[in-house]
């Protein structure tokens, strides 16, 4: 997710393009211009039209040169802008309605279908993010590094490393907070211990008695990761398809973000999801990472 700041200047006056071309804006100072207008007007949710309007350039131009610029198009700019400060308000308290408001929607419906199409989430659902949970973790050695175990007392709950390179076992910890910030976290490495070692240890497993994993997510998230568990082990799938079996063939973008959040690494098989063309795409903890679950996968199978 994009975050963006905003700031109190005085603008400093540019000119308009003219036929002669004696006085034109550098693509710069035209991105430079729709950003800052867009930022500081998003409370109004200004069309296009608008927005080309207090530029100086047409629509045509602005969504061609900030699609090149920022990989986005205006509306989507203004919607980014938008969702960042209404998660901002929600975390500072605010309530749905006056979140809406203050971003300029007429109610909350039109923050839900926001929220639900980048986040993949509702802005209930992130606003109450693991409160009343217990949540106990502890660090273990695994084939892919240290990892962060966390469990419930109804099973286990999450999975992430902690890489030395990137802040250990603090950041480690600090990820799992950021997925439930109200959830209360007590550390208890003996109680998470019997976790790591079936988890990682392929002569611990037993299908006769499988690994109770508790899921705590939103309904949509929760059906992605349902999908993942349904992926056999050394093998792979992509979003779209992933999309098309829970019945939403056209959210492959929503579907991405939720396997994106997914809390429990390796044993909700995020690793095996690729991009379309077959390629690694972005995992959140690593690509070389992800490599090494497939090639151990492929390892486990080979010696089976």
């Amino acid at each position: 997710m994009l975050s963006f700041a905003t700031a109190t200047c005085e603008a400093v006056p540019l000119p308009h393009v003219m036929p002669s071309g004696r006085a034109t804006l550098t693509d710069y100072e035209t991105v430079r211009r729709m950003i800052e207008f867009i930022s500081t007007e998003y409370r109004s949710q200004p069309s296009l039209a608008e927005i080309a309007e207090a530029v100086g350039r047409s629509e045509e131009t602005l969504t061609t040169l900030l699609k090149r610029w920022a990989g986005l198009t205006p509306k989507a700019f203004l919607q980014a802008v938008t969702l960042d400060h209404a998660r901002r308000l929600l975390d500072d308290g605010a309530s749905l309605l006056d979140a809406a408001y203050e971003v300029g929607f007429s109610g909350p419906s039109r923050l839900h279908d926001l929220f639900v199409k980048h986040e993949a989430v509702s802005p209930g659902d992130y606003k109450a993010r693991g409160q009343g949970i217990d949540l106990f973790y502890g660090y273990h050695p695994t084939p892919f590094g240290l990892a962060i175990v966390v469990a419930t007392e109804r099973g286990l709950a999450g999975i992430g490393f902690a890489d030395p390179t990137d802040g250990g076992e603090a950041t480690a910890l600090e990820d799992m907070r950021r997925r439930w910030p109200r959830a209360r976290f007590i550390a208890d490495a003996p109680r998470t211990l019997p976790f790591a070692r079936r988890i990682f240890e392929p002569s611990r497993w037993q299908e006769e008695r499988p690994l109770k994993i508790v899921l705590i997510g939103t309904d949509f998230e929760i059906r992605v990761w349902q999908s993942l568990l349904e992926i056999p082990f050394g093998r792979a799938t992509t979003y779209s398809t992933i999309a098309d079996k829970i019945g939403v063939p056209k959210a492959a973008r929503a579907v991405g973000a939720a396997v994106g959040r997914n809390p429990v690494s390796f044993v909700v098989p995020c690793h095996r999801v690729l991009g379309k063309s077959g390629a690694l795409t972005g995992y959140h903890w690593g690509i070389t990472r992800k490599r090494a679950m497939l090639g151990w996968e492929s390892g486990v199978l080979a010696r089976d």
